[in-house]
């Protein structure tokens, strides 16, 4: 019983410093992908992101380890945040009716998130590119999405083919209108909710 209690206050410690250290982190990428909307990639500085973050240049090598391994945190951090955009739509009974819904959501993460989405897709930051190991998390981070399309074509809306030819077919779907609509060329999203249903619609059994 006596040994308990040390251990308890040790875990309890690491928790917290755990926690203290994932706030920092967040933080210090938040700073970042702001510099880099406002200010340019060239404002990705260590001096500049620790001045702004109010924090030592040691901090941040600490963490990421140079300039490269902070733009590939910011890429990964970019389809972490998608992903959570994604979880939080509501299951559907109807799993037809819960992929068409992830839609709109993948949309919006791309909207709301522009700093982010540049960096993962536009080549924001000249010179970076990913690993194959941040390319292959990224993916992952949308494997919700295969897992939606699969749930389809076990109740027989979609055919029987690989989730991922699919996901990959609605993913280029909608990152063609996205890129539009944030271009100025479109004025709002319903040629991506017009590509993205037709996409859809390709795939579907035909009855």
């Amino acid at each position: 019983m006596t040994s308990s209690a040390p251990l308890g206050l040790q875990g309890a410690y690491l928790l917290g410093e755990r926690a203290g250290h994932d706030e920092l982190r967040s933080r210090l990428l938040d700073v970042a992908v702001n510099l880099l909307v406002t200010d340019g990639p060239e404002s990705l500085t260590m001096r500049r992101i620790a001045t702004e973050a109010g924090c030592t240049t040691t901090v941040i090598y600490t963490m990421f380890g140079n300039r490269e391994g902070l733009a590939e945190a910011l890429y990964l951090e970019g389809f972490e945040r998608f992903r959570r955009f994604l979880e939080a739509v509501p299951h559907r009974g109807d799993p037809l009716e819960y992929l068409t819904a992830l839609g709109p959501a993948y949309r919006h993460a791309c909207l709301a998130e522009p700093g982010y989405y540049s960096l993962m897709f536009e080549r924001a930051i000249p010179g970076f590119e990913p690993s194959e190991r941040a390319r292959t998390l990224a993916r992952a981070a949308l494997n919700l999405l295969d897992r939606a399309i699969a749930d389809c074509i076990s109740a027989g809306y979609l055919i029987a083919t690989q989730p991922r030819k699919i996901a990959d077919a609605l993913w280029a779907a909608a990152q063609g209108a996205i890129s539009l609509e944030r271009g100025g060329h479109l004025p709002d999203g319903r040629t991506y909710e017009a590509v993205t249903t037709a996409t859809i619609c390709c795939f579907l059994v035909q009855k």
